[in-house]
């Protein structure tokens, strides 16, 4: 028969255990094993008073958010109602049923607070990062390096020139939180000093993000998310963010390799990206200053589209200081005769060669070589024998697998975007933007720790 509805009546005493409704194999419980929050108290021990009401638990605020951004939950009043209403989350979160759950302004005053102060977040990034080490997650061998457009958190709307902006009368007691940043910033390599070129337009909400057409559609405003990861698992070992220029990218990839290098003593063997970081700067701090190889293709602009001869089709004569054309012809710095050897002697920067014009009139491949000018002449960059070593590699045998490998930062760049939602920022400014991009890398290295290096179940 059909059974009567019965009304809920209030317990007085509840026997119930958290541990025993979260399943085994729910992600939270290889992440939890691996996250290491104890040096945490100690980090910010300087930040906090002696006396006074106690404060909120800061390792329960960490918590909460690599809870966030593992699961995409990018609002944090979402955040503290999904805490509340998730057993796995409040286990993990160490938080028992009858505890209250903080309020989501907490976390935008600690973050603009005690979290920026001790540079928390990148506390919390390296310590995962030296569980990967340890966990022998990190070959150390071979790195990849990338970058990948996050939109801003502004309206196209609210924008201007810059030098309207500029000009503009501003109370300094209205200025922004991104404001500020922006102006402290304007010395920075990877944001105001990254290139003299100045935007179209400037965000007033947040001036320090870059108005970009990159994507081969409408323009809009952007940050850089610049990884930097060992290619034998796909761990990230730095993240930074920068303006969306190639110079800026170029920058952050400097400053990430000699960070790890000095955090964690890790230096590659060789470096993979894509073209974006070819160009002479980048080739010659690679190989001549830091002695590692790049799987890097060279940006160069000498290739003719009208179908005649470009540089490569002419052969360089290292000895003799000239270039050999396909007819055997000789493209010179200078035909000037020294007496003193040494004044002849090559200078540094760039120098331009040219063919004889007597050569030239009597070519009969004249039309492939220079048909609308008397002579034929050639750049050749100061630092060209790097370039030539850096083709050297990308045309080596190893060169296929380096590439292969560095797919795995795109492929990271697709899950930030697809499962844990960072298509969008939704903090402004260069700190706030630095915040979420670390926070995300943390839980990307955690999501490949938990899957790489799972719990095992005890034998029975």
């Amino acid at each position: 028969m059909m059974g009567p509805r019965r009304e809920a009546q209030a317990e007085l005493i509840y026997e119930f255990s958290l541990e025993e409704h979260v399943p085994q194999d729910h992600l939270l419980r290889p992440i939890d094993r691996h996250l290491d929050l104890s040096g945490i108290r100690g980090h910010l021990a300087g930040l906090y008073s002696h006396t006074g009401r106690p404060s909120v638990d800061p390792e329960l605020m960490i918590r909460m958010l690599v809870v966030g951004y593992c699961f995409g939950i990018r609002s944090e009043r979402r955040l503290c109602d999904e805490v509340h209403l998730n057993l796995a989350y409040r286990w993990f979160c160490r938080l028992d049923l009858t505890d209250r759950i903080p309020d989501h302004s907490t976390f935008s005053k600690n973050r603009h607070g005690r979290f920026r102060e001790s540079d928390l977040l990148r506390h919390v990034f390296e310590t995962t990062v030296e569980r990967c080490v340890s966990e022998g997650l990190v070959g150390g061998q071979g790195f990849a390096v990338d970058a990948s457009l996050i939109v801003a958190d502004v309206q196209k709307q609210n924008s201007s020139n810059p030098e309207e902006w500029v000009a503009r009368e501003i109370d300094p007691n209205d200025i922004s939180w991104a404001a500020r940043e922006y102006l402290d910033t304007l010395d920075d390599a990877a944001f105001g000093a990254a290139s003299e070129t100045t935007p179209k337009y400037t965000a007033h909400a947040d001036p320090a993000s870059q108005w970009t057409a990159a994507r081969k559609g409408p323009a809009f405003f952007a940050y850089s998310d610049n990884y930097l990861i060992d290619t034998d698992h796909g761990i990230i070992l730095d993240v930074d963010a920068s303006r969306s220029i190639r110079q800026a990218e170029v920058g952050a990839m400097r400053k990430m390799i000699d960070r790890t290098e000095e955090r964690f003593g890790l230096k590659p063997d060789w470096v993979a990206a894509d073209t974006a970081y070819g160009s002479s700067d980048s080739l010659v701090w690679l190989t001549l200053k830091r002695k590692i190889l790049p799987f890097i293709p060279v940006l160069d602009h000498s290739k003719r589209k009208d179908g005649t001869w470009s540089r490569s089709d002419f052969t360089w004569d290292e000895e003799n200081d000239r270039y050999i054309c396909p007819e055997g012809k000789e493209l010179r710095h200078t035909r000037r005769n020294y007496s003193d050897p040494r004044r002849h002697k090559p200078k540094p920067g760039r120098r331009q060669y040219r063919s004889s014009k007597l050569d030239c009139q009597t070519c009969l491949s004249m039309q492939k070589c220079c048909p609308n000018t008397a002579t034929r002449s050639i750049n050749r960059e100061e630092y060209e024998i790097v370039r030539d070593f850096a083709r050297l590699c990308t045309a080596s045998d190893y060169n296929p697998t380096a590439q292969r490998r560095l797919k795995k930062v795109e492929m990271l760049f697709a899950h930030l975007k697809r499962i844990l939602g960072l298509g969008r920022l939704r903090l402004r400014g260069p700190c706030g933007v630095q915040g979420e991009f670390t926070l995300a890398a943390t839980a990307q290295n955690l999501r490949k720790l938990a899957k790489l290096k799972p719990i095992v179940p005890a034998a029975a």
